[in-house]
């Protein structure tokens, strides 16, 4: 399929268009194309934690037409037991500023691995851990469900040949993009969808892969630019597929 790679740097680039319009209902706000969860906190005051928080969700990403709690709750949480991450914070300055472990900041904020994103708050004190059992209220199609719930963690049984890949992003609506896949997957129509782009002389069309920040995925795509060892993670939002920027990554041959 034919695509654009979404560049890091683009991502200081957000402006209006990436910000929350008005809800479709009172309290309730319906995710765009281009949304993010970042815009969306900024246009309703709120943190990316609180919105998290609001709909049981436990990651950034939101989906096209999902429908998002924003009327904000009374804060329980004492800000002293939270950090408002700002650019240049790693889990080990923090854990260091506060005297904690890289460990402890994992475990009380759901992360599985050592990625933060600036703007969000992150708990640095246990009683202001994050609740481990959240569930999204995004209702993913049937057929594909199954596929988009996996653990973003490498599976215990993931024993096939790793690779150091550099990976981007792409989205199904750039210019020229057709939403299918070179091995036929139609994505617009299936946004929850874990796919990836590889070069077939690489990672053969069709393999199931474990990539690091992303979780499990088929190789479906190709594309111009991708070759040797370069993917290209397919996501759903334009705002968040310019998040992702470009990232060095695990990526674990499942089958």
């Amino acid at each position: 399929m034919k695509k654009q790679a979404i560049a890091f740097a683009v991502a200081l680039t957000l402006g209006v268009s990436m910000f929350a319009s008005s809800s479709s209902a009172e309290g309730v706000y319906s995710v765009k194309m281009s949304d993010t969860l970042w815009g969306i906190s900024r246009e309703y005051n709120l943190s990316v934690a609180e919105l998290q928080k609001l709909n049981e969700i436990d990651s950034i990403w939101i989906y096209p037409d999902q429908d998002l709690n924003i009327e904000k709750a009374k804060k329980e949480d004492s800000t002293k037991d939270n950090h408002l991450i700002k650019a240049g914070d790693t889990l080990f300055k923090l854990a260091s500023t506060y005297d904690v472990t890289v460990a402890e900041l994992k475990e009380w904020n759901n992360l599985s691995s050592d990625l933060i994103y600036v703007g969000e708050l992150l708990a640095i004190k246990a009683s202001a851990a994050k609740p481990k059992t959240a569930v999204s209220t995004y209702k993913k199609p049937a057929a594909t469900a199954a596929a988009t719930t996996k653990s973003t963690s490498a599976p215990a049984n993931a024993s096939g040949k790793t690779y150091t890949m550099r990976a981007t992003a792409y989205t199904a609506y750039c210019e020229g993009c057709s939403g299918i896949t070179a091995n036929g997957t139609d994505i617009r129509s299936n946004p929850g969808l874990k796919v990836i782009a590889v070069d077939p002389r690489v990672i053969p069309l069709g393999t199931k892969v474990w990539v690091e920040g992303y979780g499990e995925a088929i190789a479906a795509d190709t594309g111009g630019a991708i070759k040797g060892n370069k993917i290209d993670v397919f996501i759903p939002s334009d705002g968040q597929a310019r998040n992702w920027g470009v990232r060095t990554v695990t990526v674990k041959i499942l089958n």
